[in-house]
């Protein structure tokens, strides 16, 4: 199992394809790991090298006690590549993991050629709400949370038509460290970028899920007004559309 060392964490990553090829790097959203972008992963590996990581706190990383920050979360992107001898790469990040794309435009644009962020916002959610969902999971576990997932995720349809893809996520997430997802929470109570998306310069594109509850087709129109030459892209899904719509 590959990791490195980011900040007094152990970071879990995979690589997929040939090193010589153009990097892309995976970041995976709250509650989910690197699988998540299989479909992605085989799309790309004959052309990309392709990488992939789970966020701290998930999956196969660590779990270090919190809260985490935004800038942590980004540096462990930084520190993947450094540790991979990648100079630069082009970035794709979902929910969470497009909040910490945003981060790397804004804060390591030389390490990067591209970034794409997919059913995010400069600002997600409300910080009270984040930080009453950290202490409900540091009090109850991530039953709760798993347990109501898949309509935070995905359309009614797509959950009717794949129970066994919704029930592995929802598995995957319940099983999860609990100290992880509060402390990312707390990350993402603070976490705010609106006034610094000004600043990039990075190639942005932004891909919205139409049926998206959570990160809306407003937050997106929202980012793409404030960087410039960004594209917006909306594709007919709800939250995980990655998973939803993976063509």
């Amino acid at each position: 199992m590959p990791t490195f060392s980011s900040d007094n964490a152990q970071i879990h990553y995979q690589t997929f394809g040939d090193a010589s090829h153009p990097a892309l790097v995976f970041s995976n959203s709250l509650g989910t790991k690197h699988s998540m972008w299989q479909a992605q992963i085989d799309a790309f590996a004959q052309d990309y090298f392709v990488i992939c990581y789970d966020t701290r706190g998930h999956g196969q990383s660590s779990a270090p006690q919190g809260p985490y920050t935004l800038a942590q979360l980004g540096q462990d992107v930084v520190h993947l590549l450094d540790h991979l001898n990648v100079k630069t790469a082009a970035f794709c990040g979902i929910s969470m993991g497009g909040l910490t794309g945003q981060w790397l435009a804004i804060h390591a644009a030389d390490r990067f050629n591209a970034i794409v962020v997919c059913n995010t916002a400069a600002k997600i959610g409300q910080a009270q709400a984040w930080l009453d969902r950290a202490a409900l999971v540091r009090e109850q576990g991530l039953a709760p949370i798993a347990s109501t997932a898949a309509g935070r995720w995905f359309t009614e349809n797509f959950v009717q038509a794949h129970p066994e893809v919704v029930a592995e996520l929802s598995a995957n997430l319940g099983s999860g460290s609990a100290e992880g997802y509060a402390s990312c929470c707390e990350a993402l109570a603070e976490a705010d970028v609106r006034e610094e998306l000004k600043a990039i310069k990075v190639p942005v594109l932004i891909i919205v899920g139409a049926q998206d509850p959570v990160t809306t087709v407003a937050d997106g129109e929202f980012m793409q007004q404030r960087i410039a030459n960004s594209q917006l892209v909306s594709i007919n899904a709800s939250h995980i559309s990655n998973i939803e719509q993976p063509e």
